[in-house]
């Protein structure tokens, strides 16, 4: 775990940087026991947790796998399912297998009305007819979203939310058009840590206190008032979660 040991420190660093809620998300079985764990033990800031197979380990996602994924998907402290869906850039598991895994996981969260945490990389085309295919079935979060505009726009009009990472502050970002055109109620930030530290901290391991930096660049790039997106970005991912401000 990248924060063995330390989360006390890392909770203590979130609260004071005004992180009022965080969802710890899951790759597999293993980090959804965990994220449960740690979503009843924690109380500042206040924690969530999912329940999801990552689309790298599709090839893990067997019957059996699917039936105890369920069974960590019904506990009072998960509020999504995922992360799931597909990555066809590393390829570390089969295609085939990754489509399969992602429409189980869909399918579980229609079963028990929970929203889908999306991955998506090198798949636009293959996600995007899915994500049409599960329009008003289940809702989702393009996460760390970095796709097209065939993706964004299948996204925004099944009804799902985009959410942007650090990555928007790198030097190289030329995604400023989709953060724009996200509508503000459909619109959600995030850290993916430990990965993609923002600017201007890369090269760190990032922690949930780094959000601030992400919301100051939307905020530019969107032109809006840093403290606007804040809380536009709160309401919306208690929205999202089902769980209330």
């Amino acid at each position: 775990m990248s924060f063995a040991g330390e989360l006390d420190d890392v909770l203590a660093r979130a609260a004071d940087a005004g992180v009022a809620g965080i969802v710890t998300i899951a790759s597999n079985l293993e980090d959804a026991v965990a994220g449960a764990e740690l979503a009843r033990t924690s109380s500042r800031p206040r924690v969530c947790s999912t329940a999801g197979i990552h689309p790298h380990e599709a090839d893990r996602c067997t019957s059996d796998a699917l039936v105890e994924l369920e069974r960590h998907a019904r506990s009072d402290v998960v509020v999504a399912v995922g992360e799931t869906g597909l990555d066809f850039h590393y390829e570390n598991a089969p295609r085939d297998q990754q489509i399969a895994a992602f429409r189980s996981q869909i399918e579980l969260a229609e079963r028990l009305g929970l929203p889908v945490v999306v991955h998506a990389r090198d798949a636009d085309e293959e996600l995007a007819a899915i994500v049409r295919e599960y329009a008003g079935r289940v809702v989702g979060v393009l996460h760390c979203f970095t796709g097209g505009e065939m993706l964004l726009r299948a996204g925004l009009e099944a009804g799902w939310y985009v959410s942007f990472s650090g990555i928007v502050t790198f030097t190289k970002y030329r995604g400023a058009d989709h953060v724009q055109a996200v509508p503000g109620d459909r619109l959600l930030v995030e850290t993916d840590s430990p990965y993609l530290a923002p600017v201007p901290l890369r090269g760190h391991r990032n922690e949930p206190s780094y959000l601030q930096h992400v919301i100051r660049r939307v905020a530019e790039l969107r032109g809006e008032a840093a403290v606007a997106v804040a809380n536009l970005t709160f309401e919306n991912a208690c929205r999202f979660y089902g769980r209330g401000s």
